[in-house]
């Protein structure tokens, strides 16, 4: 497959000069080419370069007529909606989707440019499109990229029609069987169309009217840094913020403009206080009350809360608690509060939610990780005609969204709810880190945390897939010296414990949960997104410090159980 590669003229340069590069390196060669980059619900995501294994113009042109053969199958004159972000070639692989798309005559939509995963999401529904393309590899380090694929219902694409696209991709040879029309020619024929700055306007109008307290930005002084990690939230984020009547916000100067090498934060996370520190430089410098950042594809939102003269950085639990403590709290007392109302998060967030949940008469709804699944739960309430029962929806990785105007986590409206929640309480006198602690004295307190254990390359993925096989096989009967009650393996949809064996409801799903004798939980699954095992640890303790003892304790032995 090398040698093939390397004969062909490639059209990317860059590619061409990889592939002499690594001539004669047998384990440089077997990397790139050892499989395809696999597809699935998430779409793919891989290193940047040349070959099978790697995302380039020639991966992104056979997914892509894959998805195309599909939609033809299935529909009638379909269409897909296209953006991209920040990242290195985001632009170019948006173009080569849309003129394989054009060549095969479905419709493509493309932003103009870049412009957040959200506005994907609405783009697809807005415009009746039955699938979309989202080109980003969310908060990877520079050298990754990837290609999120959408459905109708502008959720990322459920497992039965990812599983059909991708049965059409591996039909197709990735040289011989690709349609294509070059770019310029595509547009001119109206098979590639600009997405208007209307459709932007009206998504930035949907994120406005998530707000539970309008006009307490002008009234409060709130003072903001915001940082789009060199990202695609610039526009739209400032843009909300400014229309919510927030008059001092500072952009982070290093991080401001798109750059795909993020020259200033190797990991462009909001989780990773590394590439918060330019923000929290600057927030010091201007005496701001709070630092929000969102990562390059701006679905993910981070804030660091000024707090008695230093700056908190909150979790994506954290936040989670306060925005459903704060939307519950005021709906209640402007009396606009639902009808049955539900909050919806993943299996491996805080249970934290659930007192607070019960204070406001809230529903929990669990459901697998993935955005999709909280998509879904809004899709079905939609169908009933009662979407207003949603507040909000939440993932511990920083993932929010309190609408139903789209069907994945938003980056924008996190970043304006939280600035409107910091808003509100500084009326009060009160930062956020201030109502997270009369939270804790209230319902307890709640501590979560992860282990990322990284497996790169074949030999990691296959010894990652091992270690599950493993685990799945022979359970755990105590960690930590505390007996384990409880087995939940949404693999084989069984949950076992001293009631027996229970089925799971949920989608089937390479995941592990285990329950000790104290309360304490365990979550083990790979990433979706990225070559690692995650570990969560979800624990209840009388304070911070009893927590990260047991914490590390658990994790020892999960280390131990693991083989790691």
């Amino acid at each position: 497959m090398y040698e093939r590669w390397l004969s062909q003229e490639m059209e990317d340069p860059d590619l061409s000069e990889e592939l002499r590069q690594i001539q004669g390196n047998e384990r440089e060669i077997y990397e790139r080419f050892y499989r395809e980059l696999e597809f699935g619900t998430g779409g793919m995501r891989g290193i940047l370069g040349a070959g099978t294994n790697r995302m380039n113009i020639y991966t992104v042109r056979k997914v892509t007529q894959g998805m195309a053969n599909y939609l033809l199958a299935h529909y009638e004159n379909p269409a897909v909606a296209i953006s991209y972000d920040s990242r290195n070639k985001s632009q170019l692989f948006a173009r080569e989707a849309a003129c394989v798309l054009a060549a095969n005559h479905v419709q493509a939509h493309l932003y103009r440019e870049l412009m957040p995963t959200p506005a994907l999401s609405y783009a697809v529904r807005q415009l009746g499109c039955q699938a979309g393309i989202m080109v980003t590899a969310s908060h990877n380090p520079a050298q990754y990229n990837g290609y999120k694929a959408y459905g109708a219902d502008g959720c990322q694409m459920v497992s039965q029609i990812a599983d059909e696209v991708y049965e059409e991709v591996t039909r197709l040879d990735i040289f011989e069987d690709i349609r294509y029309l070059p770019f310029d020619q595509a547009l001119a024929s109206g098979r590639i169309s600009y997405i208007p700055n209307s459709l932007i306007d009206q998504y930035l109008t949907q994120v406005l009217a998530q707000q539970v307290n309008r006009g307490v930005g002008p009234r409060s002084g709130l003072k903001v840094v915001y940082t789009p990690l060199n990202g695609a939230g610039n526009r739209c984020v400032r843009t909300v913020l400014g229309l919510m009547g927030l008059q001092q916000v500072w952009v982070v100067p290093q991080q401001e403009e798109p750059d795909g090498n993020f020259p200033t934060c190797p990991y462009p996370n909001p989780e990773i206080r590394e590439a918060m520190e330019l923000g929290i430089q600057l927030a010091r410098q201007k005496e701001a009350d709070i630092l929000i950042a969102t990562d390059p594809d701006c679905d993910r939102v981070g804030c660091a809360v000024r707090h008695q003269g230093e700056y908190q950085l909150l979790t994506g639990n954290e936040v989670g608690v306060l925005l459903l403590d704060y939307i519950a709290r005021s709906r209640r007392q402007a009396g606009t509060m639902p009808p049955s109302p539900i909050v919806v998060k993943s299996i491996v967030s805080t249970t934290m939610i659930e007192p607070v949940a019960k204070e406001y008469g809230v529903e929990v709804v669990d459901v697998l990780t993935g955005f999709k699944y909280i998509g879904e739960q809004i899709g079905q309430l939609e169908a009933k005609g009662e979407e207003n029962r949603y507040l909000l929806g939440f993932e511990e990785s920083y993932g929010y969204l309190t609408g139903t105007y789209v069907r994945d986590k938003d980056g924008v409206n996190g970043a304006s709810m939280i600035a409107e929640m910091a808003a509100y309480y500084r009326l009060e006198n009160k930062t956020l880190v201030d109502v997270l602690e009369e939270l804790y004295a209230k319902y307890g307190y709640y501590y979560n945390s992860i282990d990322n254990f990284a497996f790169e390359g074949a030999q990691g993925m296959a010894r990652m897939k091992e270690m599950m096989e493993q685990a799945r096989e022979n359970p755990p009967k105590e960690l930590a010296g505390y007996q384990v009650v409880q087995v939940a393996d949404y693999g084989r949809s069984v949950r076992t414990g001293p009631q027996g064996e229970q089925p799971i409801s949920l989608p089937r799903s390479n995941v592990l949960a285990y329950t000790l004798e104290n309360g304490a939980t365990v979550v083990i699954r790979p990433s979706g997104t990225e070559p690692k095992l995650k570990a969560y640890y979800s624990l209840k303790g009388e304070n911070r410090k009893r927590c990260q003892c047991l914490r590390q304790e658990i994790s020892t032995a999960v280390v131990k159980m693991l083989g790691i």
